[in-house]
């Protein structure tokens, strides 16, 4: 790692400062329940009081308990009989940790718009260390990996999904912390095998990789993604494969004969247990609170406690798994037509972003005045994300760079497997399930950014010219963003300033 460790932390820091104020102020405004707050927010706040969601007043069309929370009572659960308790359960369509999240901020800061979004805002930002971090790790520059959580802070997706008590940006971290560990688990595995091999080992032989801890924390937070959303497993199985790889290649480097399927017998029962079992025993802890409380769907808890503590095990993970079917049905039946939905391939494209938010008000200085947010990702950054991802495969083909190859592959794991739900299931989608693909295209550019650069014994004016370009990137994606605030944070400006930030017909 080139340059003082303090600047490895100290950047990162200063660019996560940056983006976390961005984040956290006026994180109260607008003042509404927006968009699917009004499911997730009031099931993280069933979650603190009950351990499972809960059946809430009101409907879409007549949101009582919305309308209450703002006014700032609480009581906005429907009412429960004595027994059975599980009448009131509300139906729930994804896991519950990324609510249990919600739900400490609400715990801390109250049933508030600020409350039910404050994690929301904590996780993003530290999002950007992460990735900085990551960055940096990855082309050993700090300057590389201060430009990528630079970016990530000013990519409008991950700030308007930081900025509201939704689950897309939890489940971006949990992937991009995940990825993070096995990075670190790269290196770590390399000067290992590095250290056995100039010991002066046969080839023959095969070196003990010892204890993987970072593969252990990237089984934990993989895990974790997928206690979130489940489209978290597609990232799992990439990461696995991913992760194989690079030991693979670590192996052919130093000469070690058969590298690849020699490496099966030692690597793959670790890989399994952290990549595969860890994983799944994260997702099922984050069910605690369902399997400890008879009020939750599907719950049967009279029969579950009918008998000894080995029949309540077997037959609560019976109701379990039953739910968790029942579950995957409803994903793959959702067909209904939204006004706000898009298909995958025009993602990168930002053809229809989603409107979380849209008030006609007074106040701004003109007739016609506009509060709105809109769910859109920066497009300077997202365009340019396009020209490095083709830069990344010209790249990966010519040089096989494993940098090239895992921005690919953790893009392609993100965004392919939902062409299969468009075209065979014709799912219900939108553009914010892109989101944890945005770190991973801010780190192609930010791979693409070194290569114009250049490399350390490139000539001065080289590299001058080089950094120059990129700065003046770095700097049109500040005036871009800055562009897009009003309509990112529901700032109270005329109809017509609204009207101009939109890029195309179907962002309106």
């Amino acid at each position: 790692m080139r340059g003082p460790a303090l600047w490895g932390w100290l950047g990162p820091l200063l660019v996560t400062v940056f983006g976390a104020y961005l984040r956290f102020f006026r994180l109260g405004e607008p003042k509404a329940v927006v968009f699917d707050e009004t499911f997730y927010a009031k099931d993280a706040y069933a979650l603190i009081r009950f351990g499972v969601e809960q059946s809430t007043l009101g409907t879409i069309e007549n949101p009582i308990a919305d309308t209450r929370l703002l006014a700032g009572n609480t009581d906005v659960f429907v009412r429960c009989p004595p027994q059975p308790l599980s009448e009131c359960a509300a139906y729930i369509a994804h896991p519950p940790l990324g609510k249990w999240m919600i739900g400490l901020g609400e715990f801390l800061f109250g049933m508030t718009p600020f409350g039910w979004r404050v994690m929301a805002a904590l996780v993003g930002s530290l999002s950007i260390l992460i990735l900085a971090r990551t960055a940096r790790r990855m082309t050993r520059s700090t300057i590389l990996g201060c430009l990528a959580g630079f970016l990530l802070a000013l990519d409008a997706l991950e700030f308007t999904a930081s900025r509201f008590a939704l689950l897309d940006v939890f489940l971006m971290f949990w992937i991009l912390a995940g990825f993070a560990c096995l990075v670190v688990d790269r290196d770590r595995y390399r000067e290992r095998i590095a250290d056995w091999h100039e010991s002066g080992r046969s080839p023959a032989a095969s070196p003990s990789s010892g204890v993987r801890w970072w593969r252990l924390g990237a089984g934990l937070c993989l895990g974790a993604a997928c206690a979130v959303k489940w489209s978290g497993v597609f990232f799992l199985i990439g990461f696995a494969i991913m992760s194989l790889a690079w030991d693979a290649g670590a192996r052919k480097t130093v000469g070690i004969r058969r590298p690849y399927f020699g490496m099966l017998p030692s690597q793959l029962p670790g890989v399994s247990v952290m990549l595969g079992v860890i994983p799944g025993l994260v997702y099922l802890l984050s069910w605690t609170g369902w399997f400890a409380s008879g009020r939750g769907y599907g719950r049967n808890w009279d029969q579950a406690t009918s008998a000894g503590p080995v029949y309540f095990v077997i037959d609560s993970l019976r109701s379990w798994w039953s739910y968790q079917t029942s579950v995957l049905g409803f994903h793959t039946g959702l067909k209904t037509s939204h006004p706000y939905m898009s298909e995958p391939w025009s993602w990168p494209l930002l053809l229809r972003p989603v409107p979380y938010f849209y008030e006609s008000k007074k106040g701004c200085g003109s007739a016609n005045c506009t509060q709105a947010v809109l769910g859109t990702g920066t497009p300077l950054i997202w365009y340019a994300a396009i020209i490095a991802l083709v830069g990344m495969i010209v790249w990966y083909t010519a040089s096989r760079d494993w940098r090239a190859g895992a921005v690919l592959l953790t893009y392609a794991v993100g965004w392919l497997p939902w062409f299969y739900y468009a075209i065979f299931d014709q799912r219900t989608m939108f553009l914010f399930y892109a989101l944890p693909m945005v770190p991973f295209m801010i780190l192609a550019i930010v791979l693409a950014a070194g290569l114009v650069i250049g490399r350390v014994r490139a000539s001065p004016f080289r590299r001058t010219l080089g950094a120059s370009a990129v700065g003046a990137f770095a700097l049109l994606v500040l005036v871009d963003f800055w562009w897009l605030y009003p309509v990112l944070t529901a700032e109270n400006i005329p109809y017509d300033s609204w009207h101009a930030r939109m890029l195309f017909a179907s962002w309106i």
